[in-house]
């Protein structure tokens, strides 16, 4: 193909979103903890990990913020903050980061795997399918910025007088309906892993309206939590105090947090005008599907999905997309064993799993039976085997993701 004119024709330069734009202002807050070591726990007057708290708040609008040391225990917050444990099942998505799962079998309740559809979220017919007797909470996450299906799935919830909970771990900002995203749920959750959309390396949010379940939430991240903070029993005084891990943030990551915190909207806001550009530059799609997304306006923007409306025309499509400068691939893959797919939570699908007694699936207070396979959500792997995602990063320019969709819809035309 010598003298080919490819659509991708300027430089896609790396980027990121929360890391890329750490700056001076970052180093500043560390720099202002370390010069006062004695600052370095969070339970003094003004920590930095209150600040963060407060601020998230009053930015929000909700009631409580407990910052803990990753998204996955933000989630177990999630969790213990309504009493689900031990005999109890949560079901979660296909098409979720592991740590979903894993923070089910952290208080000791069974993960139970529902399939995704065209949102590349969780799918509400087959969540209703999966409901036992033993159910007691779902999970729906917001997977690469996208929010789910929330109204649907909170109506099954509603329905079956579940617990809902809203995993926006990788979705932080996201609205939905002109509310951010979990705000009207029972609880929801943010990761501050190195690889979100704001960061201090490694950290996470619990956020719920209810004091009842905060004050669970925050006996299960602290084994002394009742001895450093004297007010909880004010907060919520029928709550039974308890010990449980430690989950606590530090306060090196919250200074960088609150930093990142106001660095936000100005994340969000080229994100989602890149995604709107590259959108509007789409011709009428012949061999695929854009993903569905429930509320365009409360998308993060972080990535844009097409699916392939049949297998066949996948790995023709992908080829044309590398002759036009363009290398993507389906997120499904034999070729990279994805954790955030469910048929490669090898510590969970395995026969062998959980920990030396096969905790939480022996505990005599489960009386439920899950048999767990590969191949257990065809039509989740189907759709993620026809799904071409593109990252949307700060690096990237406007007239990047034009050639984008110059590419898409060159191959679309070429097959």
């Amino acid at each position: 193909m010598s003298g080919y004119e490819k659509a991708i024709k300027s430089p896609v330069a790396e980027g990121g979103v929360g890391w890329y734009v750490i700056d001076q202002q970052e180093i500043d807050a560390v720099t202002r903890v370390l010069k006062n070591p004695k600052s370095l726990f969070r339970y003094l007057d003004d920590s930095e990990s209150a600040r963060f708290e407060k601020n998230l708040r009053e930015k929000l609008g909700v009631k409580h913020a407990l910052f803990v040391n990753s998204g996955t225990s933000a989630l177990a917050c999630c969790l213990a903050g309504f009493g689900v444990g031990a005999g109890d099942e949560v079901i979660v998505q296909a098409y979720t980061y592991i740590a979903t799962a894993s923070a089910c079998i952290e208080v000791g309740a069974v993960p139970v795997i529902a399939e995704i559809d065209g949102s590349l979220g969780l799918d509400p017919i087959d969540v209703e399918k999966k409901i036992t007797p033993l159910t007691k909470a779902i999970i729906m996450t917001h997977m690469q910025g996208v929010p789910g299906k929330v109204d649907a799935i909170r109506e099954v919830a509603k329905k079956h007088n579940l617990y809902m909970i809203e995993d926006s771990c990788q979705a932080i900002g996201s609205q939905y309906k002109g509310r951010y995203t979990g705000l009207d749920s029972d609880a929801f959750a943010w990761s501050l892993n190195y690889f979100k959309i704001i960061t201090c390396g490694e950290g996470g949010v619990f956020f719920t309206n209810s004091s009842e379940a905060y004050a669970r939430a925050y006996y299960q991240s602290d084994p002394a939590g009742d001895m450093w903070n004297t007010g909880m029993g004010n907060e919520a005084p029928y709550v039974k105090t308890f010990t449980k891990a430690c989950y606590r943030g530090n306060e090196v990551s919250a200074a960088i947090a609150n930093v990142q915190l106001g660095k936000l909207d100005g994340i969000l806001e080229k994100t989602r005008r890149l995604k709107k550009t590259l959108v509007s530059h789409l011709d009428k799609p012949v061999n695929y599907t854009p993903q569905y997304v429930d509320d365009p306006e409360g998308d993060c923007g972080i990535s844009f999905a097409i699916i392939m409306n049949s297998a066949d025309v996948c790995k023709p499509f992908t080829e044309a997309l590398v002759r036009e400068g363009m290398n993507v691939g389906s997120a499904y893959s034999a070729a990279f064993p994805d954790r955030h797919i469910y048929c490669y939570w090898d510590a969970i699908i395995n026969d062998e799993k959980g920990d030396i007694q096969n905790y939480p699936w022996n505990n005599p207070a489960y009386k439920g039976h899950i048999a767990y396979n590969r191949e257990m959500c065809p039509r989740s792997l189907s759709l993620l085997a026809r799904s071409l995602r593109i990252p949307i990063h700060l690096a990237l320019t406007e007239q990047n993701v034009i050639e984008v969709a110059d590419a898409i819809n060159k191959a679309d035309k070429s097959i």
